[in-house]
């Protein structure tokens, strides 16, 4: 006879779990994946199949970590800015591979967090969930007074968990800032701190209705967002009862078509109401993903999760506000001051090359669909921030950023030829006929008129132009540059080629020196020397393949 197995527990899922045995597995973890890309930077194979490789192994030893390391590779897959795409593809994966857990775990917890009988609480209790998540699972009901309703479970002994994460990924952080001194300038200690402190709230669910109750406040008045009413008196810490409204996925395009939602209305509906959680109310959904947010047959935007909500500081909304503005007049200056003071750009000595981006990506995509091959007209300017990396993402914006990034795509993924300017123009009209009550709303309302002014009042392109030219003759941008291409080629050569030559003196030395101890007798010191000159024999053939190629580039660039 047949009997199916259990499946096998993962590491964050053992009932017995130590402080030193989650820090051993964290930074073993973390070592393994730095070895990982050290080994392929060495070798030189960064190929796309080896960076899915790559990804995948990533994204297994993110499940195999558990929750907070799923919720940090979910963050991560909004952020096609810090990695290649075929991590970002992989992490994207994470929102439906997360294992859910035993029906008579969640029913034991709801009924030790209710303190009655699961049949008691409700009519109808399904055993199976409708969706699991990193943190907990749902599962659907009926209320003795006949309404529906899903219940949301927190994973067992999450909290427990969370504890011991918080001092491993602390550790890792110190480490990494010690010995890489390259990760200082992302200030990963401040993004760990807003991080965990929101990840702290989403696993109080006492938390979460009053985040619902709050949004539910806000948009009163607006009947096409619908926020689920929470039910108070089956909602602990652990376990939140809210009203079943149920909706097509907001990224399924196909099925919205179909019931014959309007695309466009709707990227509308969720553009404005996005912006007006972020320059209104100053307290947003930070994490907007398809799952997070549903569809009805007519076209109202449903929103479910209500944990990891955050707030936009005061001063920070007012810099969003002027940015804002700044973005629909296409003002470059603008939109670099703001970007600045909010601490989204660092200054440099010359900024000509972040001003051409800004300017670039505000002609080229703001009221157009993104070209990837247009990119190749700034690809000096996008050359030089590489290397000089002006771009830096504070903690407290971290949030606002991927919630805007993950809500663009989803516009995107809905309608190829989405129009950010198309889609706020509702919020700024209405904005406009606004009476302005309230600090906020009243700076929100100035900027608006003076948009429209702005647009009636609208330059020439030529006026324009030579504004923009006087701008960059005042700041002393306008360079004059010189470059000798053939003698940087030579120049090129001839270092790979002392490289080389380095690493094949060391090479020989260490050869040299084995033989030496291999005849005097001493063996093991003669395997040490002879294992470094292996690695210099590497170092020296990788040296001379690079030479090789460069070589042959530069011959085929001379025809």
């Amino acid at each position: 006879m047949l009997t199916k197995t259990a499946p096998k527990l993962l590491r964050w899922q053992r009932s017995q779990y130590s402080p030193l045995a989650r820090q051993i597995d964290v930074f073993a973890a973390a070592g393994k994946f730095l070895f990982y890309l050290w080994w392929d930077g060495l070798l030189q194979n960064k190929s796309a199949h080896t960076r899915r490789i790559r990804a995948h192994w990533l994204v297994n030893t993110l499940l195999d970590l558990g929750p907070t390391f799923i919720k940090i590779g979910q963050s991560l897959s909004t952020r096609a800015d810090l990695l290649p795409l075929e991590y970002v593809k992989e992490l994207e994966q994470l929102q439906d591979r997360v294992p859910e857990f035993s029906s008579e775990e969640a029913i034991a917890l709801v009924e030790s967090e209710l303190g009655k009988d699961i049949y008691t609480l409700y009519r109808d209790f399904d055993s199976f969930p409708i969706a699991a998540a990193s943190l907990g699972q749902v599962h659907r009901a009926r209320l003795h007074t006949g309404e529906d309703v899903v219940v949301k479970v927190q994973r067992p002994g999450l909290s427990k968990l969370f504890d011991l994460d918080v001092k491993a990924v602390y550790q890792v952080i110190r480490f990494c800032d010690r010995y890489f001194p390259w990760t200082r300038k992302y200030n990963l200690e401040a993004i760990y701190h807003e991080f965990f402190k929101i990840l702290y709230q989403e696993i109080d669910y006492v938390q979460e209705g009053k985040n619902a109750d709050r949004f539910g406040d806000n948009f009163q008045g607006y009947p096409r967002i619908i926020v689920p009413k929470v039910y108070w008196q089956y909602t602990t810490k652990k376990v939140i009862t809210i009203e079943y409204a149920p909706g097509i996925k907001v990224d399924d395009r196909i099925s919205l078509e179909a019931i014959g939602v309007d695309i466009q209305k709707l990227n509308q509906l969720g553009i404005c109401c996005y912006l007006k959680q972020l320059l209104i109310d100053g307290f947003f959904q930070a994490d907007p993903h398809p799952g997070n947010l549903a569809v009805t047959e007519d076209g109202s935007l449903i929103f479910y999760d209500f944990g990891m909500m955050a707030e936009v500081k005061s001063l920070a909304k007012d810099e969003m506000v002027k940015t804002f503005f700044a973005v629909l007049k296409k003002d470059t200056d603008g939109v670099l001051d703001t970007l600045i003071a909010i601490g989204l750009v660092d200054p440099m000595p010359d900024m000509m090359p972040v001003r051409r981006l800004i300017t670039f990506l505000l002609d080229k995509f703001i009221d157009k669909p993104i070209d990837f091959q247009a990119f190749n007209e700034i690809k000096n300017e996008l050359y030089i921030m590489f290397e000089q990396q002006p771009f830096r993402l504070p903690a407290q914006m971290m949030f606002i950023v991927k919630s805007l990034t993950t809500l663009d795509g989803i516009a995107r993924t809905l309608d190829p030829h989405y129009n950010f300017l198309a889609s706020a123009q509702p919020f700024v009209k209405s904005i406009a006929v606004s009476k302005g009550r309230g600090s906020a709303l009243g700076e929100l309302a100035r900027q608006a008129r003076n948009f429209i002014t702005y647009k009636l009042q609208q330059p020439s392109k030529a006026e324009v132009f030579f504004k923009r030219l006087e701008q960059r003759i005042e700041d002393g941008e306008l360079q004059i540059r010189v470059r000798n291409i053939e003698s940087e080629r030579a120049l090129k050569r001839i270092n790979l080629a002392l490289k080389t030559l380095i690493f094949a003196g060391l090479t020989g030395l260490m050869l040299l020196s084995g033989a030496v101890l291999l005849v005097g007798g001493y063996k093991t010191g003669a395997i040490g020397v002879f294992a470094l000159s292996g690695f210099g024999g590497l170092f020296m053939l990788r040296s001379l393949l690079d030479l090789l190629l460069k070589e042959q580039l530069d011959k085929i660039a001379e025809k």
